[in-house]
């Protein structure tokens, strides 16, 4: 296994982890912090083992990351309609 898909693997592991731990904000501190590191990750994966690996660990964190994904397509479509 690639050093970017071992990272991708301890990322998915820590967001689990950071998930089971309470949180008085709904962990959304979490998931910046999640976010912030996975774009970096997913251009590493993408670059080191090619698009189809991109494209698997990029629906992967969008499954555990699913919360800001279904927020950030209400606001495209929020902004589309005005």
């Amino acid at each position: 296994m690639t050093l970017s898909l071992t990272l991708a693997a301890v990322w998915a592991l820590a967001a689990n982890i950071l998930g089971m731990i309470p949180s008085r904000d709904g962990h959304w501190t979490r998931a910046y912090v999640l976010i912030a590191l996975g774009i970096p990750l997913l251009g590493y994966v993408t670059w080191e083992n090619g698009p189809w690996w991109g494209l698997a660990v990029l629906l992967a964190g969008m499954s555990v990351l699913r919360w800001p994904v279904i927020y950030l397509g209400r606001y495209i479509r929020r902004s589309l309609r005005r």
